[in-house]
Order: structure tokens, then C-alpha cells, then sequence
């Protein structure tokens, strides 16, 4: 069964490779534009749940040993920070290549 099934993979890999070939020159600049609008939106949605469990993390370390208040405060602002960098360069990226 899985000999088939990595058969059958195999085959529509080979047959659609053509599909992949490179569009003409006006016809890419649209694409480019929809996905990376698709790319933002993922990078934010990933952002935003890596925030969420920083900062309940944070919120739970503080719970339970309130005296490295500034450890954990240090720690968790320089990971939103770094955490967030990754939403900055995929816009960057995107002002970059969408023209």
C-alpha cells in the first residue's frame, strides 16, 4: 500500500513539474503582491501566539517567585522584542520586493 501511494506521489511530482515553470513577467508581479500578503499574515499570527505564551509565562514565573521580578521582566521584554523583529522583517522584506 505505502509502495503505491509513494508511486503515485512520485508520478504527479513528475508530470507536475511544467506547472511550476516561470510565469510571464506581468503576470508575476500580481502574485508576488497576494502572497505577501499571505506571508504578513502569517508572520503576525505567529508573532502574536509566541507573544501570548511569553507573556503567560512570564505572568506564571512572577506568580510563583515574585522576588526575580526583574530577571523575568528582562528576559520577557527581550523576547517580545525579538519575537516581534520577526513580523518587522517580513514587512521589510515585503516593501522590498513589492513595487
Amino acid at each position: 500500500m505505502n509502495a503505491k501511494l509513494m508511486l503515485l506521489a512520485l508520478v504527479l511530482f513528475v508530470f507536475a513539474s511544467p506547472m511550476f515553470a516561470q510565469a510571464p513577467a506581468g503576470d508575476a508581479v500580481k502574485w508576488v503582491a497576494i502572497t505577501s500578503g499571505f506571508s504578513m499574515a502569517i508572520a503576525s499570527a505567529v508573532c502574536g501566539m509566541a507573544q501570548a505564551k511569553a507573556t503567560a509565562a512570564a505572568a506564571e514565573g512572577l506568580a510563583r517567585n515574585p522576588a526575580a521580578a526583574p530577571a523575568i521582566r528582562f528576559a520577557l521584554l527581550l523576547g517580545l522584542v525579538l519575537i516581534e523583529s520577526l513580523a518587522l522583517y517580513t514587512l521589510a522584506i515585503i516593501f522590498l520586493k513589492v513595487k
